[in-house]
């Protein structure tokens, strides 16, 4: 016997165990990701409305294929995306005969972007909502069953009946009786709106109606809307009309008096109002920041109102690499969402009694027991896609009590919420680019949520966002938050 030889296979093997546990560690750690759960290919089409049925039209409304967008997110630093190209008259085989084939050569050809299948769902009664569908192997199926049976613009001639909240309910309720659940979020939910609490196609009792028929598939909405470069020129100036004053609005919100506020949906931005309210109620109703990319501000042909994917805002998960786990962190409140790279890491921990709850987590304590808050976050150390290196000015620690549902659908105010501290730079430590900082509840009392909000303006609330205005000089990260139960 030769014992040398014998001696190395043995080595060999116990190097290959070592490399495959450290492979197995590296795959299961949670990281944070970054991705876009709201993106148009050109399958998105117009129609020819002179045809009946009206006709798709490849390219009308979207422009761009399934791996141009793919290759764009890697560029700009995404992990994962989804695409959602809208619903219209029979739709569904459009998505089912070209744009799934088309998104799984993508899968080929960008291996390295995890790309899931979803759509633009036309909520019936509601504005649009993103549809992000399990990977398997019958996803195909999954969506063409929800899109042909529910999508309130599929039919043809219209079915009035299809756009109805009946109509919306069996749709929840249908998605929440698969195998598999969907997941799905209200995209830009006050775009409709005509001023401040003045809604339009999304209402808050809308939301809550079905966040109670499938509170694991209905989980959120888009808390920073796509289209955010409206107001910029194709050389990146600012857009102007023919009198040479200011044009164009971030998220194409255009309705005066109801614009973003930092980017930022007025149901979200506004602390103590409908996302509050929500909240306060104890729902895991949680927000996503989307490109919703149809065409680039800076294409030479036809210049649009969007950024790239992951080039100006990012959704980050806590998650594995893998398709289950990103959306199980996206059902699990396990995010934040960013504008301009402004931070690509953001970590919060509730500790008591040696217990402790992360972003989406409940943290379960006794009745006055103090409550210890870490806040860590990360500034990138190399510029962003605009070439400038954003700092962060300050962060605000929001608080709210939770204090069950609510008498009132249509509440969108929770007059609890606060924000219990503000740090600047003097206030935390920082190590290289990693900057720490800690706050204290004293004597919790009542069941309450915390969530975390910073930016790199002075301004101490966010303010509604002008015509024209530059997004890459206001810039905001909102994480989800963390429950607190007192037992």
């Amino acid at each position: 016997m030769n014992l040398s030889r014998w001696y190395w296979r043995i080595v060999l093997v116990a190097l290959s165990a070592v490399a495959l546990t450290v492979a197995f560690a590296q795959t299961s750690q949670r990281t944070w990701l970054a991705g876009d759960s709201h993106i148009h290919s050109h399958w998105s089409p117009g129609y020819d409305r002179t045809k009946i049925p009206p006709e798709p039209i490849k390219g009308a409304d979207a422009k761009y294929a399934t791996a141009m967008n793919a290759q764009k997110a890697r560029e700009y630093g995404l992990s994962w995306m989804v695409t959602t190209d809208h619903g219209g008259p029979n739709h569904s085989k459009v998505n089912l005969l070209h744009a799934y084939a088309e998104l799984t050569e993508s899968r080929v050809s960008v291996p390295q972007m995890l790309q899931f299948y979803g759509m633009e769902l036309n909520m019936p009664a509601m504005d649009h909502h993103t549809l992000i569908i399990p990977n398997t192997e019958d996803e195909w199926k999954v969506l063409f069953n929800i899109e042909s049976q529910f999508d309130s613009n599929e039919s043809w001639p219209p079915d009035p009946t299809r756009n109805s909240g009946s109509a919306g309910t069996k749709a929840l309720l249908y998605m929440n009786s698969l195998r598999r659940l969907p997941l799905m979020f209200a995209n830009h939910p006050a775009r409709s709106a005509t001023g401040v609490g003045k809604y339009g196609q999304d209402e808050p009792y809308e939301f809550r109606n079905n966040n109670d028929v499938a509170p694991d598939v209905y989980h959120g909405m888009e808390g920073a809307p796509g289209h955010q470069a409206g107001g910029l020129a194709p050389d990146g100036s600012q857009k102007r009309d023919k009198g040479g004053q200011p044009a164009g609005f971030r998220g194409a919100y255009g309705n005066d008096g109801a614009q973003t506020f930092g980017g930022f949906d007025q149901m979200t931005a506004i602390r103590g109002g409908l996302w509050d309210s929500m909240l306060g109620e104890g729902r895991r109703f949680w927000i996503v920041a989307t490109s919703d990319s149809h065409a680039n501000f800076a294409d030479p042909n036809t210049p649009g109102s969007d950024f790239w994917p992951g080039q100006y805002q990012k959704t980050y998960v806590k998650a594995r690499r893998n398709y289950d786990d990103i959306l199980d962190g996206l059902r699990s409140g396990r995010v934040f969402v960013v504008a301009g790279d402004l931070i690509d890491q953001l970590e919060v921990t509730a500790e008591s009694t040696g217990k402790q709850a992360a972003l989406g987590e409940t943290l379960a304590v006794s009745s006055r027991a103090d409550v210890r808050v870490s806040i860590q976050f990360r500034m990138p150390t190399k510029p962003n896609a605009h070439g400038d290196m954003p700092r962060v000015d300050h962060v605000d620690l929001i608080t709210g009590d939770v204090r069950g549902l609510a008498e009132d659908r249509s509440l969108d105010k929770n007059e609890t919420t606060k924000v219990f501290a503000r740090f600047t730079a003097k206030d935390w430590r920082c190590s290289q680019d990693l900057c720490a900082m800690t706050s204290m509840l004293p004597r919790v009392m009542r069941d309450s949520y915390l969530r975390i909000r910073g930016t790199s303006t002075a301004e101490t609330e966010p303010s509604m966002d002008a015509v024209g205005e530059n997004p890459w000089s206001d810039l905001w990260f909102y994480s989800n938050p963390i429950f607190v139960d007192v037992e």
